[in-house]
């Protein structure tokens, strides 16, 4: 594959992937291709192939490729550390927040939906599963008093759970790190109805992560290649 494609080629091979590691464990997947650094022509490539749920990084990074593209009808998901000073603009730009992960932002975000006269908004919690000093994310026993927090809302809508676990040549390791995940998105999804997404899974791991339990996986390299000399003179990547 090449490593600039961002063509149909990419995408149906790895939805192909998608499909069977999914069929395995009768469970749909979904895919949110990680668009992060990349310009929207290059996104525009990738939804005219058909995908149609992107995950962005940063706040800024994504408003100039959301209103860019709005007339394609995508749906976007904020998938990078969120600060306070950007929730109400993260708001009433995406579709689903992935990376809530401290009451905090619950206000902001719950606040800068209702002023954009939007439908509710969907929250994943981001938790750090490996306890990494490095990583955002909540700690496991914080996870009730959070979701509850979420619940609070009225403008806010609880979907499930999103991690990145620590960084692992050893797949057993990463594996355990997505099963120990799984426990706890059933636990939550016992409780609550509305909760369907643990997004978990990415370029280089997503086959092991659908086997664990995942619904979305996070694919962005093995997608999009690498950053192209267009995307750098953009400025795209820049916060």
């Amino acid at each position: 594959m090449s490593t600039q494609a961002t063509g149909p080629e990419p995408l149906v091979a790895i939805l192909a992937r998608i499909d069977a590691a999914a069929a395995r464990v009768g469970r749909r997947v979904e895919l949110l291709a990680v668009s992060k650094t990349h310009s929207a022509s290059a996104v525009a490539a990738v939804a005219a192939a058909g995908q149609r749920r992107f995950g962005e990084n940063y706040v800024q990074e994504a408003q100039g490729k959301i209103e860019a593209l709005r007339p394609l009808g995508l749906r976007w998901h904020l998938i990078g550390h969120l600060q306070s000073n950007k929730a109400a603009l993260a708001a009433s730009l995406f579709d689903c927040v992935e990376s809530v992960d401290r009451p905090k932002l619950l206000p902001l975000l719950d606040a800068g939906r209702a002023a954009a006269g939007l439908p509710p908004l969907d929250i994943l919690l981001q938790v750090n599963i490996d306890d990494e000093t490095t990583k955002s994310g909540c700690a496991p026993a914080e996870l009730p008093a959070l979701a509850e927090a979420v619940r609070s809302c009225p403008h806010l809508r609880l979907r499930g759970l999103m991690s990145i676990p620590a960084p692992a040549h050893d797949l057993a390791a990463r594996g355990r790190s997505f099963a120990a995940l799984r426990i706890l998105f059933d636990e939550l999804a016992s409780k609550d109805s509305g909760v369907d997404t643990l997004s978990m899974g990415m370029s280089e791991d997503f086959e092991l992560a659908i086997a664990e339990g995942a619904t979305e996986v996070r694919v962005g390299s093995a997608l999009f290649g690498a950053r192209t000399a267009a995307d750098r003179e953009s400025g795209i990547g820049n916060r």
